[in-house]
Parts: structure tokens; C-alpha cells; sequence
């Protein structure tokens, strides 16, 4: 049972006290007990004028002079119990300054949760099977940068760690297995936490994830809802049917439901056009093929490339992916493939690029332009002028030789470095 509040002090003790010449006296002490673990040991010189020499010394029992006075807590405890006040130092220092706070204590208690912190995500990674993940590390530096997890409250940080580990589990985290259809937001969240909005934009959910999976694929950390879905998109999960894209021109489904002539009809007009996850995933498009069979589509990965197509009125089909897919992204691509188009993908040669390639290229295209000798004309054709590699390197299974040409040289060949060179293949 808590205990009742003490009486307030005598008034005439309590002015006597409180007078503004005691008031540095009285912060001094509040700073020692705090320190002290509350206990009144110690003790500390004060310059006291006239008037707070005079009132330390009436409770004190001994005459004082004005000017630095020794004060001993122990002594001033024991006056004041002795006094009208018949408490303690502690008790008057609470009521004349206001809280005092055990502040070893709370040092050595924010130093336990920190600890139950990391000794909960540490179970949770090894209960999810993630303990000897590469990224792991990575995304614990983050956490501990941030202190994401420490400035939550101590009882929330078990389930969310439990929660994001599970989800992070769930994931493709290798970007080579993604699911041939995109996982809903939604749907994986309920899975794993019962909540389907537990990793909308803004929930602490969400941004542990997302921070693992910007570890997990050497990247930055998320800082705007763009950057957020495509996080989201490189493991295979749509955040919302509408805001990701892929950017299509020329494309000419052979169809003669209403989607299809639709897309003729933008085609016809040189258009581009944006696709999403809603509207390939609607009745319109359903069943619908989005090349004839055989067709050539060129897949890119920068937009620039399209842009530069459709200015030129090329004849054949562009898809532009920028940068890795999007959910709509993999979507089309699936469908091209599986309706038989011949598709063939080009993207930027440096390591980030030709991880996305793979990925491409794991899914049914064929390369275009990224072989070893694609990418050795190329850097000879930029004269010294292009930007050196950056991160780890990558694996290119389609040409091993370019991984090692790409190594030796140490030079990125970005997309609109070859784009005459891509523009006379269409």
C-alpha cells in the first residue's frame, strides 16, 4: 500500500526555509542525494549571504559568517529531523525544490532494458532461424545507431522484435527466389501478427522490417514513401495495388477485349503508358496476353531509355522496369513470358544492376547487350569517363566472364552510356 504524503512543513519553518538566500542550498543538496543514491553523505562549500548564514545557522545551532560555508549532509539530515520539520533532508529538499531522482538507479535501469533489448532481438533472430543471416549485423548497428528499439517502451520491444523476425523470415531475402505472384501488404501482415495494418507506412513494424531489408540488400535505409515501396517491391510484396508502376511503350496485346484495344490505341498514338498491380490484376486485363507470341519486348531498366524509344518512334515494344521491378513490374514480365514473348532485358552494368539482371533473367528474359564483351566495348568507349564500381560483387551465371571483366576494369557502364547502341537494336 503506498504511503500517505507528509504533512506539508510548519508555515513559519517553511518560509524560514524557503527564503531566497537558502535557495542555492537547497539545488546543491537536491544534486548530492541524486548522486548519492538519495542518502545524505557528503559534503559540499556554498556561498551564502548574510541572511542565509544567519537562517543555516539558527537550524544548524551554530553561529555561521557569510561567504563560503561547509555544509555536511549528514548534519543538515540530522537538524532538520530534530526540527519542526521532523523529517529528513530528502523529504524537505522534495517539497522546497520539487522531485528527486536516484539517478545510479535509473542509469542502471535504462542499462537493463538496453540489454533485455538486444537479448530479446538476439532470441528472436535465432527463434526465426536468422541468426548466422549476413545482414544481421548490419541491421543491429542500425537499430543501435537509431535506437529504434531503446526509445520504445521496454514492455513493447519482445513482441515487435518476435514479430519483425517472423515477418523477416517470411521473406525472400535473396532477391533470387521472389514469388511469382507479389504478396499483398495487408495478407502478410495478418499472417504475422494477426493485425493487417501492422506494417502500414508510420508503425514500428513496418520500419524494423524495412530497415532489415534495406541491410539485407547493402542498401539505405528508407526515408520516403517512394523508397519504401521499393523495399517492399524487391522482396515481392505489393504495398498498395495502385502507386507502383511499370512504364510500357509500344505495347500492342494481340486481345480484342476492350483492355487490349486500349493499349493498341495509346500505342497508336505514341503514348506511354503506366501500368499497375490494379489494373493488370483486373477483370479488364484478365486472360489477356500483352505481346503476341514471338514478339521481341526490350525490357530496360532506366527510364531514360524508354523516354529516348518513344521520341524516336521505335518499332518494337519497350518496358521499362526502373531500376529493380516493381510488384506491377514482375507482374508484367510473368504474363510476357508465359504468353510466349521473346524478352530480352538490358540493364546498367555495375553491381547493383547486374544483381537486378539476374533476378530478370531467373524469371524467362534473355540477355540483351551484357556480355563480357558488351561491357568491354563499352567501358573502352567511354574513354576513362566512367564512374568506378561500388559495393560487392555479383554473380553474372548467364556470362561468368563478365563478373570478371567487370572486376579487372572496376568501371560502371550506366545505360545511357550505350543508348545509341540500344535505340539501333529496336
Amino acid at each position: 500500500m503506498r504511503s500517505p504524503d507528509p504533512a506539508p512543513l510548519p508555515t513559519a519553518l517553511r518560509e524560514h526555509l524557503a527564503d531566497p538566500s537558502l535557495a542555492v542550498l537547497w539545488r546543491e543538496c537536491r544534486t548530492r542525494l541524486e548522486k548519492n543514491r538519495l542518502e545524505p553523505r557528503g559534503a559540499f562549500d556554498v556561498d551564502l549571504d548574510e541572511t542565509g548564514a544567519d537562517r543555516l545557522g539558527d537550524l544548524l545551532r551554530a553561529p555561521l559568517r557569510a561567504g563560503p560555508v561547509r555544509v555536511h549532509l549528514s548534519r543538515l539530515d540530522e537538524a532538520l529531523r530534530a526540527s519542526a520539520a521532523r523529517r529528513g533532508l530528502l523529504a524537505v529538499v522534495v517539497e522546497l525544490v520539487g522531485p528527486v531522482v536516484d539517478r545510479s538507479a535509473a542509469r542502471e535501469r535504462r542499462a537493463a532494458e538496453r540489454a533485455g533489448t538486444w537479448a530479446a532481438l538476439d532470441e528472436a533472430t535465432a527463434r526465426a532461424g536468422l541468426a548466422t543471416a549476413a545482414w544481421l549485423p548490419a541491421w543491429r548497428e542500425d537499430l543501435r545507431r537509431t535506437g529504434l528499439l531503446t526509445r520504445l517502451p521496454p514492455d513493447d520491444v519482445a513482441p515487435l522484435v518476435a514479430a519483425a523476425t517472423r515477418v523477416l523470415a517470411a521473406l525472400p531475402l535473396g532477391g533470387d527466389d521472389l514469388p511469382r505472384e507479389a504478396r499483398d501488404l495487408g495478407a502478410l501482415a495478418s499472417s504475422a501478427t494477426g493485425d493487417a495494418h501492422a506494417l502500414d507506412d508510420g508503425r514500428p513494424l513496418a520500419a524494423l522490417v524495412l530497415r532489415g531489408v534495406a541491410a539485407a540488400h547493402g542498401q539505405a535505409p528508407p526515408e520516403s514513401p517512394a523508397d519504401r515501396r521499393r523495399l517492399w517491391a524487391a522482396v515481392g510484396v505489393a504495398a498498395d495495388a495502385v502507386s507502383g508502376t511499370v512504364l510500357t511503350w509500344g505495347l500492342r496485346p494481340p486481345g480484342d477485349n476492350a483492355w487490349s484495344a486500349s493499349l493498341r490505341a495509346r500505342a497508336d498514338l505514341g503514348l506511354v503508358t503506366h501500368l499497375t498491380v490494379q489494373e493488370l490484376g483486373s477483370p479488364a486485363a484478365a486472360g489477356a496476353t500483352p505481346a503476341r507470341p514471338g514478339a521481341v519486348v526490350s525490357v530496360c531498366e532506366n527510364p531514360q531509355v524508354l523516354q529516348a524509344a518513344a521520341r524516336a518512334d521505335a518499332a518494337g515494344p519497350v518496358v521499362c522496369t526502373s531500376g529493380n521491378p516493381s510488384a506491377a513490374g514482375w507482374l508484367l514480365l510473368d504474363r510476357l513470358v508465359e504468353g510466349g514473348a521473346d524478352v530480352r532485358y538490358h540493364g546498367d552494368l555495375d553491381w547493383p544492376g547486374v544483381a537486378i539482371a539476374g533476378r530478370v533473367l531467373a524469371r524467362g528474359a534473355r540477355p540483351w547487350r551484357l556480355s563480357a564483351e558488351d561491357y568491354t566495348a563499352a567501358v573502352a568507349a567511354q574513354d576513362g569517363g566512367g564512374l568506378p564500381l561500388a559495393g560487392a560483387p555479383v554473380r553474372t551465371p548467364w556470362d561468368e566472364r563478365l563478373s570478371a571483366a567487370m572486376r579487372r576494369r572496376g568501371v560502371a557502364v550506366h545505360e545511357e552510356a550505350v543508348l545509341a547502341l540500344l535505340l539501333d537494336d529496336l
